[in-house]
C-alpha cells in the first residue's frame, strides 16, 4: 500500500470537515444530547435508590461505550458516503488508488473523528456528571479496541452494502446500531435475553465488552477469555466485511454498475 494515497484520502475529509459547519456538528451532536439524557437519568436513579448503587458507572458507562462504537462506524460510512453524494467514488478508482488504500483511508479518518468524539464524551461525562473512563483502569484498552474493531467492520460492511444496492440504501445503514444494540447486552446482562437471543449475542464482540463491564463494576474480574474471543471475533469480521467490499466493488465494476452511480437505487 501506498502511504501517500492512503493520506491523501484521509486529507480529503479532512478539508471537507474543515469547510463545512454542517459536518462537524453531527460529529458532537449526538454525543452530547446522549449525555446529557442519560446522564440525569443516571443521576435520578441514584437518588431514587438512595446511593445503594451508582447508576453512573453501569447505565452511563454503558451508553458511552456504545457512542463511541456508533462514532466508529459512522465514521467510516459518512467518508465513504461524502464520495458517494458528490459523486466522487469513480473518479478515485480512475487513479492508481487501491481498495485496500481506499479503506485504510476511510479506516484512518474514522480513526480521528472517533477519538475525537471519544475525548468529549470523557470532558462531559466527567464534568458534569463524575465519571470518568480511567475508572475501569487497564481494562479500558481492551474494551475500546474491540468495540473500535468491530464498528470498523459494521462501517466497512454498510458501505460495501451502499455499493451495491446503490445511494438510496443508505437509509438500510443508519438503523444497524440500534439493531445489534438489543442482541449486544448494552444496558443490561445477556442472562435476560431469550435463549434464542443469546445465541446471537455470543456471535457479537461488543457482548463481551458490556458483560466485562458490568463484572468489573460489580466487583468481579472480568472475562479475559470473553475479551480475547471477542477481538478475534472482531478482527474475522473486518476480513469477512473488506472481503465483501472488495467482492462487491469488483461486481459494480465487472456489470458496469460503478459507471451508473446515481441517486436512486441500481438493482
Amino acid at each position: 500500500m501506498n502511504a501517500g494515497r492512503i493520506f491523501a484520502i484521509m486529507l480529503r475529509q479532512f478539508y471537507l470537515i474543515r469547510g463545512s459547519v454542517s459536518r462537524v456538528v453531527p460529529i458532537f451532536a449526538w454525543v452530547v444530547i446522549d449525555i446529557i439524557l442519560w446522564g440525569f437519568l443516571t443521576k435520578y436513579l441514584n437518588e431514587v435508590a438512595g446511593g445503594g448503587f451508582n447508576f453512573v458507572s453501569t447505565l452511563l458507562g454503558a451508553v458511552l461505550f456504545w457512542d463511541f462504537f456508533i462514532r466508529v462506524m459512522h465514521g467510516v460510512t459518512m467518508a465513504f458516503f461524502e464520495d458517494v453524494w458528490s459523486r466522487n467514488f469513480l473518479n478515485f478508482f480512475a487513479t492508481p488508488l487501491s481498495i485496500s488504500e481506499y479503506l485504510a483511508g476511510l479506516v484512518i479518518s474514522s480513526i480521528a473523528t472517533s477519538s475525537v468524539a471519544l475525548l468529549v464524551m470523557l470532558a462531559m461525562a466527567t464534568a458534569f456528571f463524575g465519571f470518568s473512563f480511567f475508572a475501569y483502569g487497564l481494562l479500558l484498552i481492551p474494551f475500546l479496541f474491540v468495540l473500535f474493531l468491530f464498528g470498523i467492520s459494521m462501517g466497512i460492511f454498510a458501505s460495501a452494502l451502499v455499493l451495491r444496492l446503490g445511494p438510496a440504501a443508505e437509509w438500510f445503514v443508519w438503523p444497524v446500531p440500534a439493531f445489534i444494540s438489543p442482541f449486544a447486552g448494552v444496558l443490561y446482562p445477556l442472562s435476560t435475553l431469550p435463549q434464542w437471543m443469546q445465541y446471537v449475542s455470543y456471535l457479537l464482540p461488543p457482548a463481551y465488552v458490556f458483560e466485562g463491564m458490568r463484572a468489573f463494576v460489580f466487583g468481579k474480574p472480568a472475562s479475559a477469555s470473553g475479551l480475547l474471543w471477542g477481538t478475534l471475533l472482531a478482527v474475522l469480521y473486518i476480513l469477512l466485511a473488506s472481503w465483501f467490499f472488495t467482492r462487491t466493488y469488483r461486481h459494480a465494476v465487472r456489470t458496469g454498475l460503478i459507471a451508473r452511480y446515481s441517486a436512486e437505487s441500481v438493482t
